[in-house]
């Protein structure tokens, strides 16, 4: 195991889970509750790099720009997901050291702050459809547009939405300073939240950052691909993948073929609001020469 590496992408979920308010104590018991398959990865000599989700974090931050909004200049989605990475990756950064610490395992822990790259033409950019932030109704929408120039959409039986784009992530900015910890032992935190959508400028070959938000999954499975890991862990709400999900003649998969993913794909098995993400992900890490993918909880 001690040259395999492993992605390990921890879902936001796992961390602020439905039906509880998500304070921070509650937040800190369920990341230290998610890391302990993580220590017994470490424990038996794998590389780790663990990625994680931060959708119901950037909800949060978001709510708290729009109330402060009288007070403070609003942040962009790029700031909100670097904040969520620094925070986030800090949580989940002192509950490994200190379960690694009971476990009388030395490893060196670090976050990394990470940028992924994207096209700006990406379809997304003209066509949002990720759902970010709070509700509102639909009185409310029209001067939205106008004021902030929003794009909202409704989310069927919940109450009008903004949405933002959702690009392809095509490559890490700081592959190569994570991938040279990795091989050196360290167990890298990286890609929080999809990580922060940036862009070439083709004037003047800056980076430059997109009101946007990355699929978490995707990324991973870049991130992967960029550092030369041999396989993807990607722990959700369900212990396996299934078809027909959640109908009379659901069945569940203990394993299929990059072949088979796409086929289930292209016949509507994984939508795109649910494990899509997970399966295309699983397929990019495949033939980008990953050698495994597991998703479970």
């Amino acid at each position: 195991m001690q040259n395999t590496t492993i992605v390990v992408a921890l879902g936001g979920n796992a961390i602020s889970q439905q039906f509880e308010e998500g304070n921070i104590h509650q937040q800190f018991a369920h990341t230290r509750q998610s890391l302990l398959g993580v220590v017994d990865l470490i424990a038996r000599g794998y590389r780790v790099l663990i990625t994680h989700g931060n959708g119901p974090q950037a909800g949060n931050a978001l709510i708290r720009v729009e109330e402060a909004r009288h007070l403070v200049p609003p942040l962009p989605l790029g700031i909100i997901v670097a904040d969520t990475e620094g925070g986030m990756g800090y949580m989940v950064e002192q509950c490994l050291q200190n379960k690694l610490h009971d476990r009388g395992i030395h490893k060196e822990v670090a976050t990394i702050v990470t940028q992924v790259l994207v096209d700006p033409d990406d379809p997304s950019i003209s066509n949002p459809t990720k759902f970010v932030g709070p509700f509102y109704e639909a009185s409310q929408v029209e001067e939205l547009r106008t004021k902030r120039g929003w794009e909202l959409k409704e989310d069927p039986g919940r109450g009008w939405r903004r949405v933002v784009p959702s690009p392809i992530p095509l490559e890490i900015v700081e592959k190569n300073i994570i991938r040279q910890l990795v091989e050196n032992g360290v167990v890298v935190i990286a890609a929080g939240g999809g990580g922060i959508p940036v862009y070439v400028d083709q004037k003047n070959g800056w980076l430059e950052g997109i009101d946007a938000v990355i699929d978490k999954d995707l990324a991973s499975a870049v991130l992967g691909r960029d550092v030369g890991a041999h396989e993807l862990l990607i722990l959700t709400a369900v212990e396996k993948v299934a078809l027909n999900f959640n109908k009379q003649n659901q069945e569940e998969i203990d394993r299929m073929t990059v072949a088979q993913a796409k086929t289930y794909l292209d016949e509507g098995h994984f939508p795109p609001g649910s494990m899509g993400p997970k399966i295309r992900a699983a397929i990019n890490f495949l033939e980008s020469g990953g050698e495994r993918v597991i998703i479970t909880w």
